[in-house]
């Protein structure tokens, strides 16, 4: 998940009744939430009809545990995975963006192409598969990598034709890691996207975009063919790896769909004590598209059956196919020449 911000408590504003607390709630998303007017035109959300809904239900309950039920239900008709309603009796998830979807992904097949001989550098796994392609499995930016650290791994695979950034199942962490690591494949300032944060209390009151720039990383650069392979598990700041690396010309996307979560989220926080989280600012993509739902890849791949069956990864395989046919092609350009 991305790292969040902290805001005001709400208990000045409403009692601390069970409606009380199902009013402040409301009340934190109708004027803090940043992604009505996209999930209106997405799938149809009125969030004042989801009152006029769950109201009547907030009168009948009688329990604390019940009205988190009934909380949490609520705000699962925003379809966000960064909003939830945390208490002494859990946290509530939006767990859609990725249920239901392929999983395209498994550790036990990935053992066949780390072997035994792969290294673990401050997160991060790596080694080099089928002739000299290195691949490394990024499975969450929680923490800074250190850029001495990713000096060290891209200089160790410094005899590799190709790179594969294996993000599958990254369920994100902090904007900076993916940042940085973004930042350690390119070697100029490259504009990305853009972030917006609330303005006001209407649903459409949001600031003009700011641009993100992509900046070049102290250390060593990593410009040959590189592949960046995604699943629906890709999430938060995993998502915002993905938009920022699309945009580097000698990369390519590849693997389904992401799972998206681009709001970056903020903290609240009813009278009762209980803890909200939404997201409040969105991040769009270099046109402008909000990144909310899910980036497409450049290329579309799934791990087939019979792949799966036999312990092989569509994916990884792809990914090296791309890389040896694209030197391949450049090989024959040369002999032109």
């Amino acid at each position: 998940m991305l790292f969040t911000l902290s805001g005001c408590v709400e208990e000045d504003k409403f009692d601390n009744s069970l409606t009380g607390n199902f009013d402040a709630l409301w009340n934190i998303i109708d004027q803090r939430y940043c992604f009505f007017d996209y999930s209106s035109s997405e799938f149809g959300l009125d969030w004042d009809a989801v009152y006029h809904k769950y109201r009547p239900k907030a009168e009948l309950v009688t329990t604390n545990s019940a009205m988190f039920d009934l909380m949490g239900e609520m705000l699962r008709e925003l379809r966000d995975g960064h909003v939830n309603l945390t208490s002494e009796y859990g946290t509530t998830f939006y767990w859609d963006w990725k249920l239901h979807y392929p999983i395209n992904f498994s550790d036990s097949i990935q053992r066949n192409y780390l072997r035994d001989d792969f290294r673990v550098n401050n997160g991060l796994m790596y080694t080099s598969v089928q002739d000299s392609i290195g691949y490394v499995y990024v499975g969450s930016f929680s923490s800074m990598f250190g850029d001495s650290n990713l000096s060290a791994m891209m200089l160790a695979l410094s005899h590799c034709k190709g790179l594969i950034v294996d993000i599958r199942n990254n369920g994100g962490g902090m904007l900076t890691s993916a940042e940085q690591l973004a930042s350690h494949f390119t070697n100029e300032k490259v504009h990305c996207g853009y972030i917006q944060h609330k303005t006001g209390t209407g649903h459409s009151d949001l600031s003009t975009p700011r641009p993100i720039h992509l900046e070049q990383g102290d250390g060593a650069i990593w410009l040959r063919p590189t592949v960046v392979l995604t699943n629906r598990g890709v999430f938060s700041s995993a998502n915002y790896f993905v938009m920022l690396m699309r945009e580097l010309s000698h990369v390519l996307i590849m693997g389904d769909k992401t799972g998206g979560g681009s709001g970056m989220p903020l903290n609240s926080t009813l009278p009762n004590g209980w803890g909200v989280r939404f997201s409040a600012c969105p991040i769009l993509d270099k046109e402008q598209r909000i990144t909310e739902f899910g980036i497409e890849p450049d290329t579309l791949v799934h791990i087939t059956s019979d792949d799966w069956n036999r312990g092989r990864d569509t994916m990884i395989e792809a990914a090296c196919a791309y890389i040896f046919d694209f030197y391949e092609k450049n090989k024959e350009k040369s002999s032109d020449n």
